[in-house]
């Protein structure tokens, strides 16, 4: 009987996977939930032949030079690929794939349920009446800002920035965007979408800065101290992408001086500690924070799941992985 390959999974997935990995490989499952240390990702990833980690999982150079030869797949179970260093990777000649696609609408829905969260003040509001705070309906109690009729600045217009997009223009709002490169005529005709080549020009305008770009060295910081400040007293800033994108003290800095209304942050950027003085706002109600729930949902944890055994079934049978990661596209 042909050995099957050893595939280490370095947390919990849901169980339809797990068990559909297990009927596949020889499979090695974390029961347990807990993070792995770096001593032990360096043990694992010296007697494996696939490892499936997740976006909390540093795989670094370091890391990838201690590997055994074995080693020949990294099957990230998650969108991004920022927690691994792909040209190292690549230079050990061990492919990289990850899950791309299956979170857009989950992480789209998401973001606007910040947007009307942090605008309506909605966990405030939830907080009254078990709180046994509530004397009644008032004029003047409680009062949010309406979303319709804003601007609306999306910064990363890729498939989560243009789903946001659809949203957003269906709530009202007036939808202008930043990228890398501008997307195609159709689609900025279908969500009267405004170009703006200036981040800073586009920033100085809007009302509400949603941030939808992956994380990468030319995006860490990307909104900096410099352009926070660029945007309005009665701005709202909201971030479902990666939290180093967004220069965390200088944006707290600004909400306490009250040059930035709020925000929404699903991530952070030491995850998953989270500043305390961000905490402090949040219990002061200027921001919501959420613990990286983005694309929680039973749905897209088994999408991903279906994506990563895909991936290892094509690698394994001598083809190329249909969401493979290259150096270039990092």
């Amino acid at each position: 009987m042909k050995k099957r390959p050893v595939v280490v999974v370095t947390r919990r997935l849901p169980d339809v996977i797990e068990t559909r990995m297990r009927e596949l490989f020889d499979a090695r499952l974390n029961l347990e939930d807990k993070p792995l240390s770096r001593e032990e990702l360096a043990a694992v990833m010296r007697d494996v032949d696939v490892l499936v980690p997740t976006v909390t999982d540093e795989i670094d150079a370091g890391l990838i030079a201690e590997a055994g030869t074995g080693l020949k797949l990294i099957a990230n179970f998650g969108n991004g690929v920022d927690n691994i260093d792909v040209p190292a990777a690549h230079a050990r000649g061990i492919t990289v794939t990850n899950t791309p696609g299956v979170l857009t609408e989950d992480t789209a829905d998401m973001t606007m349920a910040l947007i009307l969260a942090v605008a309506r003040r909605i966990p405030e509001g939830a907080g009254v009446i078990p709180g046994d705070e509530w004397a009644g309906w008032s004029p003047t109690w409680m009062l949010g800002r309406r979303i319709t009729g804003k601007r609306l600045g999306i910064v990363g217009m890729g498939r989560i920035g243009q789903a946001v997009a659809r949203r957003a223009k269906a709530f009202g709002l007036s939808i202008h965007y930043h990228n890398r490169r501008r997307v195609p005529q159709r689609i900025e005709d279908e969500l009267e979408a405004t170009y703006w080549e200036s981040l800073d020009q586009m920033l100085a305008r809007m009302d509400i800065v949603s941030v939808n770009c992956p994380h990468t060295p030319a995006t860490y910081h990307l909104l900096s101290a410099r352009r926070l400040k660029l945007l309005k007293p009665t701005a709202l800033v909201v971030n479902t992408a990666r939290g180093e994108i967004i220069d965390e003290t200088a944006l707290t800095r600004l909400i306490e001086a009250g040059a930035i209304a709020g925000a929404g942050l699903d991530v952070f950027e030491e995850e998953p500690a989270v500043s305390p003085r961000l905490v402090k706002l949040a219990r002061q109600n200027k921001v919501v924070l959420l613990p990286h729930m983005g694309s929680a949902t039973v749905e897209s944890r088994i999408d991903m799941g279906e994506k990563v055994i895909v991936n290892i079934k094509a690698f394994l049978d001598g083809h190329r992985p249909p969401d493979r990661v290259l150096p270039s596209m990092v």
